[in-house]
């Protein structure tokens, strides 16, 4: 029997990576897209392998979701032999994502148009174009966002305008697309910091209730959970610790 496709944008790096290989150990067949990290993606692969007898449980799709034709990218998706083997697609994961504090005064409207293409445009391109696919399976979209909505976050105007874009696409979406097609969103928060954060992300965790930062393993659970609760649509989960609760 067929195993259930799972195609994940940015899937060979941190939270994507975790929750790719979490899918492949649940028994999905996962679609790694990644743009550079091709060694990370197979070596996801070879290690569910290497654990599995053998068994093939991803592969590795490649594309600049910035530079290359999203139409391609869908083609490859639909004539994919695992998501014609198995009669469509279960799960869309729009996880790929752009995250660099950049100064209003130093603000491109260039750096603000590519958080909008990787954050909005993309997300929207790729769950129409593969919506049929969907469709056949009674499948489940969902939209990695975050916290951001209705606080001010210094020097992320793009990021945060175009995370919250997404969420509300999102949402949107969960109406367009019922009864066919369920879409969720997970908000992450304090999970991992990046290089040029960790100061702030410290003053943060002082805040959760849990007391401490999450894993990706965190968001992996929640994208598995949501792919396999047929009864929930529209939602968005903060995995966050409780941050939300106090901030």
């Amino acid at each position: 029997m067929a195993k259930p496709v799972v195609f994940i944008t940015g899937g060979g790096r941190r939270i994507g990576a975790a929750i790719s290989t979490m899918l492949m150990e649940a028994g999905y067949f996962v679609l790694i897209h990644v743009r550079n990290s091709l060694a990370d993606a197979q070596a996801i692969i070879d290690q569910y392998s290497n654990l599995n007898d053998g068994d093939v449980g991803g592969d590795i799709v490649q594309a600049d979701l910035l530079n290359d034709d999203i139409i391609n990218l869908i083609d490859t998706i639909v004539n994919h032999p695992k998501v014609v083997e198995y009669g469509g697609l279960f799960g869309l994961i729009h996880n790929a994502s752009v995250y660099q504090p950049i100064s209003f005064d130093e603000l491109t409207f260039e750096e603000f148009k590519k958080n909008f293409t990787i954050h909005v445009e993309v997300p929207f391109l790729l769950t129409k174009g593969l919506y049929e696919q969907l469709k056949a399976k009674s499948g489940s979209v969902i939209g990695l966002v975050d916290t951001s909505q209705g606080r001010a976050w210094q020097d992320l105007t793009h990021y945060t305008a175009s995370k919250n874009a997404l969420r509300q696409m999102m949402i949107n979406l969960a109406g367009d697309l019922q009864p066919h097609v369920r879409v969720n969103c997970i908000a992450p928060g304090a999970i991992i910091s990046a290089a040029w954060e960790i100061e702030h992300f410290a003053s943060v965790l002082e805040k959760v209730p849990m007391g401490r930062s999450g894993e990706p393993k965190d968001i992996a659970s929640a994208a598995k959970f949501l792919l396999e609760s047929d009864h929930i649509s529209g939602q968005i989960i903060n995995v966050d610790g409780g941050w939300t609760l106090v901030e």
